[in-house]
């Protein structure tokens, strides 16, 4: 982890932002990720969320759903995993790391231009819409991880998620994925690309 300043790139996906934008990420600032993994909603078109529509449709033969319920059930069962992923990282970097910035309270940035480009082919492939890359000054903390090191999106057993959730923590040793977590005084000082 570092803490100084910083020109990093960023990926805007939901807001474009401006030039002279000022952002003061601190640690009670909770990002779009914190928001989409803890906050969102899955609820078919009746208002019925996942655990309603199971009840309603098991029976001992087994479930039967229609199309509309099986993709609210894959929607809050893929946002599950990934917050439960989430929760045992951020648990163990409060326990074991709590100088580095919060995945849940930080904007997320590339070191280079071409790792922000590698970010966007990522994004696009999950068809996020990518808006900008900005150059940001940072005035605060970083913290370069892999993200290929992230607890994967299985069945292991939490034990083997929290030791991968440590390795994580380690930093960017393998490179595969590079990403940093920023926090602090975030300044745009230039617009690279508009999309």
């Amino acid at each position: 982890m570092q803490d100084n300043e910083w020109y990093v790139y960023h990926i805007v996906t939901r807001n474009k932002m401006n030039l002279g934008q000022i952002i003061n990420f601190d640690q009670n600032q909770k990002n779009t990720l914190y928001h989409f993994f803890f906050e969102k909603e899955q609820m078919n078109s009746k208002g019925e969320d996942f655990m309603q529509i199971f009840h309603g449709h098991y029976t001992n033969d087994g479930i039967s759903m229609d199309k509309e319920n099986a993709d609210v059930a894959l929607r809050y069962m893929g946002q599950t995993i990934r917050a439960i992923r989430e929760a045992l990282v951020e648990m163990v970097r409060l326990q074991e790391y709590p100088e580095y910035p919060s995945r849940l309270s930080c904007l997320y940035a590339a070191k280079s231009y071409e790792d922000a480009l590698k970010w966007k082919e990522i994004f696009v492939s999950h068809h996020r819409k990518v808006l900008q890359i900005v150059k940001l000054r940072v005035n605060g903390r970083i913290f370069e991880g892999d993200g290929t090191l992230l607890p994967k999106e299985d069945g292991l057993p939490f034990s083997r998620k929290i030791e991968q959730a440590r390795e994580y923590w380690k930093g960017n040793n393998h490179n595969q994925l590079p990403e940093l977590l920023i926090n602090g005084i975030i300044e745009v000082v230039e617009i690279i690309d508009e999309f």
